[in-house]
């Protein structure tokens, strides 16, 4: 399996230098902020599906395309967020099923392997959708950055992409992985933050409740 494709380098090499540069940007930008924006991707891809399928099976349910379309996209969207577990469930068994019977050919219990992926896809889900939007971003970033080396005659990206197949696989889960770790450290520095100014604003309203307690109470003079 190739994760840089000729056929799709030969293409990508005739985008103009705004669309690459787009799409050099957008693909550092998953790479590091994938599962801080996930929820916006997750909604956004959601949305454009089904809106296409829509418009390409609208004579099946005998309907207008544009009204089809528009419809299935708007009740994707807002279910997306609601039926992301549920699709990480289902990526995962097959993720995983598909893996097993690559190592495993002779493997029966199909359904069992399927479900114990796909539970272990949705406990793992922080994990799983920073892995994808890492190496959405890394292949992104990938095909961007030969386009822009062939456009500038620095090399043959197309036929070094062909012949290099297993070094650029190797290349793109290195950075794949390095992008998850570093999803994850900013993730972490990010819940440490608001747990930090939580109990921060904690301790500030314990003080401002002490002190309206132990205000002395006016009292009146005898006599």
């Amino acid at each position: 399996m190739q994760l840089v494709v000729p056929e799709i380098l030969a293409d990508a090499r005739n985008l103009s230098i705004g669309v690459v540069g787009v799409g050099l940007a957008l693909g550092l930008f998953l790479w590091v902020f994938g599962w801080w924006s996930h929820r916006f991707w997750v909604v956004l891809i959601t949305t454009v599906l089904a809106g296409v399928f829509g418009l390409a099976e609208s004579h099946e349910f005998r309907t207008q395309p544009l009204l089809a379309g528009l419809l299935l996209a708007l009740a994707a969207g807002l279910l997306a967020l609601h039926l992301v577990r549920v699709l990480a469930f289902l990526a995962g068994g097959l993720a995983g099923l598909i893996g097993v019977q690559a190592l495993v050919p002779d493997l029966t219990q199909s359904l069992l392997c399927f479900l114990i992926c796909g539970l272990l896809g949705l406990m793992l889900f922080r994990v799983w959708m920073m892995g994808l939007t890492s190496l959405a971003g890394t292949l992104l970033f990938s095909y961007c950055g030969l386009s822009l080396l062939e456009r500038a005659g620095s090399m043959d990206a197309v036929a070094w992409a062909g012949e290099g197949a297993v070094l650029i696989n190797w290349m793109c889960g290195f950075l794949a992985l390095l992008g998850v770790v570093v999803q994850f450290l900013l993730d972490r520095r990010s819940r440490r933050k608001k747990s930090g100014d939580k109990k921060h604003e904690e301790h500030k309203q314990d003080w401002d409740d002490i002190d309206h307690h132990a205000w002395p109470r006016p009292y009146r003079k005898a006599g």
